[in-house]
């Protein structure tokens, strides 16, 4: 059976990464490579990757999917980032992506909300 992209059901996976490295969370090239490479290891197919830096300090990292859309918003100051990947169909596992966000970046402490939706039913947790 092929897995298959565009499917009306899929996961969603909301991350808040708290006490992580500060200087890494400011990294926009950084984060602009390993947003779309912790997409590409969980299954997906990065069509478009846009990011923006602010002044003084965070970052924005926008990734268009095939599959749907993956979010990474950074709050150095705070030590904090928010990522939200959404992912149609049965080829893709945000919670890989998430797992591998979290080995780079490792934060002190993970919050995690698993959304199955259109009828998607999934685990609670990573």
């Amino acid at each position: 059976m092929t897995a298959q992209i565009g499917r009306f059901s899929g996961i969603h996976v909301i991350v808040e990464f708290e006490d992580a490295d500060p200087a890494l969370l400011d990294d926009e090239p950084l984060l602009r490579t390993l947003l779309p490479r912790a997409m590409k290891e969980a299954g997906a197919t990065v069509m478009e990757v846009v990011s923006h830096r602010f002044v003084p300090q965070g970052v924005t990292v926008l990734t268009l999917l095939a599959e749907s859309h993956a979010s990474l918003h950074t709050y150095p100051q705070h030590r904090a980032a928010f990522v939200d990947v959404f992912t149609c169909g049965e080829r893709a596992d945000p919670r890989k992506a998430m797992s591998v966000l979290a080995a780079e970046l490792t934060p002190g402490r993970v919050t995690t909300r698993i959304i199955g939706r259109g009828g998607q039913r999934v685990e609670a947790t990573l």
